[in-house]
């Protein structure tokens, strides 16, 4: 069973910065065949796509929405993926979700991933 757990989440000041990490556990799992992504939702919204990286991590790929702002990263030899999250806006407020894909380059669907996490949450005030 592949388990992807997020943490990092927490209270920040608007323009502050947080930095989210998701590991993966499992026997046989090792996130360097998955392409990895971070999506969130906020309250009352459906989950969206913030960011994705490609399985050796030379591409990344963002929404417009954090673009400039959050840069995603990987080690897969410690199994792990983070985001790091820059001059953080109180709309950035949302429970973050990293995802384990096995498509290729930079997935954006939710469908395109088959492993989640469970979550964590960042709330930035204003």
């Amino acid at each position: 069973q592949v388990q992807l757990v997020e943490s990092g989440g927490g209270l920040v000041q608007a323009g502050g910065s947080l930095r989210l990490s998701c590991a993966a556990s499992g026997r046989t799992f090792s996130i360097s065949s998955r392409a990895m992504g971070w999506f969130r939702q906020a309250p009352g919204k459906e989950r969206e796509f913030v960011g994705s990286i490609t399985r050796s991590g030379g591409r990344t790929y963002y929404a417009d929405s954090v673009t400039g702002r959050f840069a995603i990263s990987r080690d897969n030899a410690k199994n792990t993926v983070y985001l790091q999250m820059n001059s953080l806006k109180p709309e950035d407020t949302a429970v973050y979700y990293c995802a384990a894909s096995l498509e290729y380059g930079t997935p954006i669907e939710q469908a395109g991933y088959d492993s989640w996490g469970q979550g964590t949450q960042v709330t930035v005030s204003s």
